[in-house]
């Protein structure tokens, strides 16, 4: 057996899960979350518990996978997930207004990102963005596609990147 599917989960306090039609409900104080089981793979409930098991080899890989979503599906509902973001670059800003995030990132126009649903996007200062939500798959996205409009240059190391990533500098023309 996969050594993370055999890892039992525990549910904290506050927090339900619900098995029906091969989909996993899983509730708690910031919202709810659900997953699909894959076919194999199955899911079994005892008090604050949760095992994962599977009907055979082709489905072992998919077994532990479903351990880890489930376990951050729990993590997501009690606490949430943040991804922060930092512009680098003079005149780089960003601004929510509404469920739209403006960018202003050195091109000729401005950038307008739509926030999709079930996130949270905040600006503390003009060159900062945090990224809030229940779902860590979407969290992530999102902090990657609003990375992807501006991704930091090599030379400089103007653009948008996360908080403490580190962007080896390029050497420069020499003359």
């Amino acid at each position: 057996m996969s050594r993370v599917a055999k890892k039992i989960i525990d549910l904290p306090q506050g927090v339900t899960a619900t098995v029906a039609n091969q989909v996993v409900t899983v509730k708690g104080a910031k919202g709810a979350l659900t997953l699909p089981l894959k076919t194999g793979v199955s899911l079994e409930q005892k008090d604050k518990t949760l095992q994962i098991g599977f009907a055979n080899e082709e489905s072992r890989p998919q077994a532990g996978a479903t351990r880890a979503h489930l376990a951050n599906m729990i993590t997501g509902v009690t606490k949430g997930y943040e991804k922060k973001l930092e512009l680098q670059g003079v005149g780089f800003r960003a601004a929510v207004q509404g469920k739209v995030l403006n960018l202003t990132l050195g091109f000729s126009h401005p950038v307008n990102y739509d926030v999709p649903e079930g996130i949270t996007i905040e600006t503390p200062s003009q060159t900062e963005i945090v990224i809030k939500g229940i779902d860590r798959q979407k969290v992530g996205q999102v902090a990657a596609e609003i990375r992807d409009v501006r991704p930091p240059e090599p030379y400089k190391g103007k653009g948008v990147r996360y908080a403490g990533e580190k962007i080896e500098l390029k050497e420069g023309k020499k003359k």
